[in-house]
């Protein structure tokens, strides 16, 4: 009877509808770091003919309490592990897909033009560069990933104490970018992925590898987005061609 019926439905030209279901859906809850390299992947995975993703980006703090409040995104990736583990504690994300992919560094920028060129350590004069009324902009390190990786590598400098109330707390890194790029501030902190996008910055110093905690970003399907697509996604994320685009964007890859 299966049978007849497909037959009957070929010849009137329709298609069984298996086939009409549309694909399944893909919301991608991803750190502001993460922006362009997941945008080229969001590309390359609707070239192999699934549905493009949408993404989500946000302060890693903002997309996990947004998370926490239900909100239903099924892969979620951090700009630490701080804020992954915060997840998992609260059974937010399923546990066996967690990875960590990628790596990053932090640097000190400034606007273009003018831009000094310094050595980033313990003797560098940060409220001199800053001048009598210029501020540091970055991530709030209340909460933001980068802008708690900027106070740990100044307070491992001995820089913090002279810089702690002169800072320009921005929403997320990408914010803080910004803020330098429009001559808001002389001088920011944020990772290298981001300077490396904004055509109106330039990186005046590298902050050394142990001046931090290694800079790790886990990734995993959220338990309330666990399906087949999510875990495709995720393993493509994983995969050699995913590591391509991130090591492109200049992303520490494994």
């Amino acid at each position: 009877m299966r049978c007849i019926i497909l037959l009957l439905a070929f010849a009137l030209g329709l298609t069984p509808a298996v086939h009409a279901q549309p694909r399944d859906s893909l919301l991608v809850f991803a750190t502001a770091s993460l922006t362009d390299a997941m945008q080229d992947i969001g590309r390359a995975w609707e070239a192999r003919g699934e549905v493009r993703p949408v993404f989500n980006f946000a302060a890693s703090s903002t997309l996990a309490r947004q998370l926490e409040q239900g909100a239903a995104a099924h892969v979620f990736a951090s700009a630490d592990l701080r804020w992954m583990d915060w997840a998992q504690a609260r059974n937010l994300i399923a546990a066996d897909t967690r990875r960590t992919l990628l790596g990053n560094r932090l640097v000190l920028i400034a606007p273009r033009e003018g831009a000094p060129r310094v050595t980033v350590d313990a003797s560098l004069d940060l409220p001199a560069l800053l001048g009598a009324r210029g501020r540091l902009a970055v991530g709030d390190p209340a909460h933001v990933p980068a802008g708690t990786y900027a106070k740990q590598a100044l307070i491992r400098l001995g820089l913090w104490d002279a810089v702690e109330r002169r800072l320009a707390r921005a929403d997320n890194v990408r914010g803080a970018l910004l803020l330098v790029e429009r001559g808001e501030a002389p001088l920011g902190i944020v990772f290298a992925t981001d300077a490396a996008v904004a055509k109106g910055v330039a990186v005046a110093g590298v902050f050394a590898a142990d001046a931090t905690d290694p800079i790790a970003y886990p990734f995993a399907v959220t338990r309330a987005g666990d399906s087949r697509a999510a875990r495709d996604f995720m393993t493509f994320l994983a995969g050699p061609e995913a590591a391509g685009i991130f090591s492109r964007r200049g992303f520490v890859t494994e």
